[in-house]
């Protein structure tokens, strides 16, 4: 398995681990079962998303899918941020091996996910949330998160 010098870098120097104390938005994604679980942690001022921190359980690929799409949200608008897709994290990182597509798609979940959560919080609506299910399990159909 072949991996980019990106995947790599992320995952042995991963940006933003950690957790953030009063965070304004929490997601948790992934399942026990496969072994990769993401908890995210967003600190939002201003409709900015001032900082951002990830506590990721699994292999290299989903640490470094979750490093990756910390450092390209932090700054962003949550507009911006909910715009994130796992094409453009898998792209970020120069591309993933097919097996490990889903963990690219956890990382645009646990996202999306700390994002619902602050909007619950705040009492606040995202309209591009309205569809979104965090619970659902990507693994059981991985072959339609071939990359394109």
């Amino acid at each position: 398995m072949m991996y980019s010098e990106k995947v790599m870098d992320h995952f042995m120097n991963p940006r933003n681990v950690g957790e953030i104390e009063n965070a304004d938005g929490i997601g948790e994604v992934g399942n026990a079962k496969c072994g990769d679980i993401m908890k995210m942690y967003l600190k939002i001022e201003n409709d900015v998303i001032v900082d951002v921190k990830f506590k990721t359980f699994g292999c290299g690929s989903a640490i470094a899918t979750s490093s990756i799409a910390t450092e390209m949200i932090k700054g962003k608008t949550i507009q911006e941020a909910l715009k994130l897709t796992n094409q453009a994290v898998v792209e970020a990182l120069d591309g993933l091996p097919p097996q490990k597509i889903h963990c690219s798609v956890l990382a645009e979940q646990a996202v999306k996910s700390a994002l619902l959560d602050y909007a619950k919080k705040h009492h606040i609506t995202l309209d591009e949330l309205n569809d979104f299910h965090p619970d659902e399990d990507h693994h059981e159909h991985g072959e339609e998160y071939e990359e394109a």
